[in-house]
């Protein structure tokens, strides 16, 4: 994440688990805003020298409706913006939420349906 530090104009931060605010911060350049749209269980602790720095802002959003959603997606699609996902089967959903408990995964599960019999 070095290699990308003060790169980034936004950041769309959709971690929904407890994570490092700051790890993110610093990838942001001047003026750089982390949108936060995921919520963790436990409050981010942020040092306001990793906003004040370089005037970065972090800003929220309730996710929208079906209008708001299909834009997002369009726009992710014409700028070839994508997910990191891991796609499982259904047989494995255990394993993965056991994963998920003990903070081993940096991505979103996706079960596949197909696998559903």
């Amino acid at each position: 994440m070095k290699a990308k530090a003060n790169y980034f104009d936004v950041i769309l931060n959709t971690i929904s688990a407890d994570h490092d605010y700051e790890k993110y911060l610093n990838l942001l350049g001047l003026e750089g805003k982390l949108l936060a749209v995921g919520l963790p269980s436990a409050q981010p602790k942020v040092n306001p020298f990793a906003l004040i720095t370089n005037r970065r802002s972090i800003i929220g959003s309730m996710i929208g409706g079906m209008k708001e959603t299909q834009e997002m997606l369009d726009y992710c699609a014409e700028k070839n913006i994508v997910s990191e996902v891991e796609l499982i089967p259904m047989q494995q959903i255990n394993e993965a939420y056991e994963r998920m408990i003990k903070g081993d995964v940096h991505y979103r599960f996706v079960i596949d349906l197909a696998s559903i019999k």
